[in-house]
């Protein structure tokens, strides 16, 4: 199953409104716009071939209703422009899941129930089939951390990953919590860790904020990077970071 390097900008929805939070925090957000359908039409309009969208609020453990409201808004506007859309955030179930896969969203990203509900997990891989369902590997200090970043565990995002690999996992998300939202710079060497021990398609998230964050990720052999608040400051743009995934920089 080949896969082409690609860029994901991310649409972070918490009441309805398109957000950053540092590090995971609810109390350190940053609101960007009211309307997530404008911010997907740009995203879109600039070539974006995915969006990475994360239901903060279902993450979190509260109403999500706001954000489930915009996803047929979502689903219209990425088939429109012949692009897909990869979902996340709360969906700690199998009927979560095949709902949402049901609905049309192309790939749905979980990450408690690997621990909490591997059972459930492994029906979706039986009844989706491996391209359909992203593993978020999210850690800080080495460890991961599942429902909404709030709950540390004793497993190592590489343990994990060679676990659910071995279990018919063909898509890794690893985000190193402490990074997201801080424009430092992604931990590359674990992402790059987590595909040659699996051999699986890796994306890459967390502090991307330069091109040569891309450009790093890219050469790495890594599947793609997740881009949120540097889009949205504008200290990357996208245009810039899919010439360089789609290898026109000259790299």
């Amino acid at each position: 199953m080949g896969v082409l390097f690609d860029v994901y900008p991310a649409i972070d929805l918490r009441h309805g409104r398109v957000v950053r939070l540092m590090q995971g925090d609810p109390e350190r957000e940053t609101a960007y716009a009211s309307d997530p359908r404008e911010v997907a039409r740009r995203w879109l309009e600039a070539g974006a071939r995915w969006l990475h969208v994360v239901n903060l609020d279902a993450a979190l453990g509260e109403d999500d209703a706001a954000n489930r409201a915009w996803l047929p808004a979502l689903l219209d506007l990425t088939a429109r422009y012949g692009a897909r859309l990869q979902w996340g955030g709360g969906v700690r179930t199998y009927e979560a899941l095949d709902n949402l896969l049901r609905l049309g969203v192309h790939r749905v990203m979980v990450g408690s129930m690997a621990l909490k509900r591997p059972l459930d997990l492994s029906r979706g891989l039986d009844t989706w089939g491996s391209a359909r369902i992203v593993l978020s590997l999210d850690a800080r200090g080495g460890r991961v951390r599942i429902a909404g970043w709030r709950e540390e565990t004793e497993v190592s995002p590489l343990d994990l990953a060679e676990f659910w690999n071995d279990r018919g996992i063909r898509f890794f998300l690893y985000t190193d919590v402490a990074r997201d939202g801080t424009l430092q710079g992604p931990d590359v060497d674990t992402a790059t860790a987590i595909a040659r021990r699996t051999r699986a398609h890796v994306l890459l998230a967390g502090g991307v904020s330069r091109l040569e964050h891309v450009r790093q990720a890219r050469d790495a052999g890594l599947a793609g990077v997740v881009i949120g608040r540097a889009l949205y400051e504008g200290t990357l743009r996208l245009t810039d970071a899919l010439r360089i995934a789609r290898g026109a920089d000259g790299g």
